[in-house]
C-alpha cells in the first residue's frame, strides 16, 4: 500500500504549492501531461531525472484508488 505523504509533497514554498513528487520540484500534473499526449513513462523519467519509477507508479496507483474509490463522489462535490 502507497501513502501520499511518501510520494507526493505540498509545500507553499515549492511551486506555489502545487503537489510535486517528494524530494524534487517536479509537478505530478506533469506525469499526467506527459501520458495524455502518449509519452511513455520511461520517456519522462528521461525527461525528468529526479523522479524515480517507484514513485512513478506509487503516483499512478494512488489516482487509481481516489478515482475507484466508493467516496469518490464526496471527492467530486468537494472539488466543484
Amino acid at each position: 500500500m502507497y501513502h501520499v505523504k511518501d510520494y507526493i509533497q505540498i509545500d507553499k514554498d515549492i511551486l506555489s504549492g502545487n503537489p510535486v513528487f517528494k524530494g524534487t520540484r517536479v509537478p505530478i500534473q506533469s506525469l499526467f501531461d506527459h501520458v495524455e499526449k502518449g509519452i511513455s513513462i520511461d520517456e519522462f523519467l528521461n525527461d525528468f531525472p529526479t523522479v524515480r519509477k517507484e514513485q512513478v507508479i506509487a503516483v499512478i496507483e494512488i489516482a487509481g484508488k481516489i478515482l475507484t474509490s466508493k467516496n469518490i463522489e464526496q471527492i467530486y462535490e468537494t472539488a466543484a
